[in-house]
């Protein structure tokens, strides 16, 4: 772990100095917003003054009209009064460590740690550029590489945003968490195969592994995946007492389960037995729904992912099995979502990105307006609901006094055309210290 911090530190500097080397989080900083998107209030506010203090905001009120446009008392004002303001946003399913999916099944195997952890500060600093000052990074095929990236963000020595991660995927053997597709003889090293787990002891036994090397959350393949050769999406991996024995394990440790989960019956085992979220939720029935509905549980699920998987792979060639798959899972996907949204299912944005590049992480909002929410339930699904999500609502997701100072600058109205969000964020703010700001 010394040796990725020290690549890590090695990429910081190739990347060039941190917008944070010159601004201090302790600094007072006074931010006019000309529009002001209120999500806790599903509204939008005029000509606002946002007081930020140690990188938290302290208040957010009505500019003073005693005030000089350029400049306010007792701060560094910061003047975005040309822009629409919202919550730092928040991507609740990538993966930032390693390279972006491709059509050769052994890929992952072609990196070394090293490249996998300097792929990752590029990545990260592409997520955060974006907008987004927050992800739940749901797994990594080699182990705890995304523990030491969450890490060195954490520690200051690389930009990124703020990494919930999950050390690992816990699958069965030649699951959808495993390098697949590869000669029988092929032996896939130790660092790979962390979480694979077969039994209700081994599931136990990965949970606690997983935790004790610095896992926030734990994330369960409960189905085949899209991306794995030879697993088959709707297919349950999982039973749902093997499921509730690794939830139960988790919450002994004070973590939760997100599971992947595809198939129907998957994704009915895994809300049963307890999990906080549904990753992709492709086959969703309307038995689903209303399982998902009456309980605690989240829908995360990655709309877009799937134009750019037919696009990509057509152009490069990619296993006629993937593409196949693909297209058997993206139509079902999206219409399952459109009735989650119309049921009130709880749903928070993720985007599985790093199957396509980070700083296209703002596509899909576009996506989930097409089917079926508002402009402001997207930008919620952001930013207050991915707050609630991670159990951080009092600390993230709003602009508001106690919240930290993660906020965003968008060139124009993303209420009135929500592709803003990809290709309009001109400012990113994260702990009241400024990454990017407008030419």
């Amino acid at each position: 772990m010394k040796m990725l911090r020290f690549l890590l530190a090695i990429a910081f500097l190739a990347l060039g100095a941190s917008p944070a080397a010159a601004q201090s989080a302790t600094e007072t900083v006074l931010v006019r917003a000309g529009r002001l998107v209120d999500v806790l209030a599903g509204r939008v506010l005029t000509d606002q003054l946002i007081r930020i203090e140690d990188g938290r905001v302290v208040s957010v009120g009505a500019f003073p009209a005693t005030a000089s446009p350029q400049s306010a008392e007792g701060g560094t004002l910061v003047d975005w009064s040309a822009y629409t303001i919202v919550p730092g946003l928040m991507d609740m399913h990538s993966h930032l460590v390693g390279d972006i999916t491709s059509s050769n099944v052994a890929a992952p195997l072609m990196s070394s740690q090293a490249r996998d952890a300097l792929l990752g500060v590029s990545h990260a600093r592409d997520t955060l550029m974006a907008g987004f000052t927050t992800v739940r990074d749901v797994g990594a095929y080699r182990a705890f590489t995304d523990v030491a990236l969450r890490d060195a963000i954490n520690e200051g020595i690389v930009p990124g945003p703020r990494m919930y991660v999950a050390g690992a995927y816990i699958t069965v053997t030649k699951g959808g968490g495993e390098v697949t597709g590869l000669a029988p003889d092929v032996i896939v090293p130790p660092e790979f195969r962390r979480g694979v787990a077969d039994n209700e002891t081994e599931i136990r036994q990965r949970v606690r592994e997983l935790v004790a090397g610095g896992a926030d959350i734990i994330k369960v393949i409960a189905t085949g995946a899209v991306l794995t050769s030879g697993t088959t999406p709707a297919a349950s991996e999982y039973t749902e007492a093997q499921l509730r024995a690794l939830v139960e394990e988790a919450a002994g440790l004070g973590v939760y389960v997100a599971a992947h989960a595809h198939g129907a019956e998957g994704i009915k085992r895994a809300v049963r037995a307890g999990v906080r979220s549904i990753e992709h939720g492709s086959y969703l029935d309307d038995e689903a729904i209303r399982l998902m509905r009456r309980r605690p549980v989240w829908l995360v699920a990655d709309i877009y992912n799937g134009d750019y998987i037919d696009e990509i792979g057509r152009r490069d060639g990619w296993p006629a099995e993937i593409m196949r798959k693909n297209t058997e899972t993206t139509a079902t996907q999206r219409e399952g979502f459109r009735r989650a949204v119309r049921a009130g299912v709880r749903i928070a944005y993720g985007t599985d990105s790093g199957v396509y590049p980070h700083a296209d992480v703002g596509r899909q909002f576009a996506y989930m307006v097409r089917y079926g929410m508002t402009p402001m339930q997207a930008i919620q699904s952001a930013t207050i609901s991915a707050a609630q999500l991670l159990g951080r609502e009092a600390e993230i997701g709003a602009i508001a006094p106690g919240r930290r100072a993660d906020l965003v600058a968008v060139s124009g109205d993303p209420l009135q055309n929500i592709e803003l969000l990809h290709t309009g964020v001109v400012g990113v703010m994260k702990d009241g210290v400024i990454y990017r700001r407008p030419n």
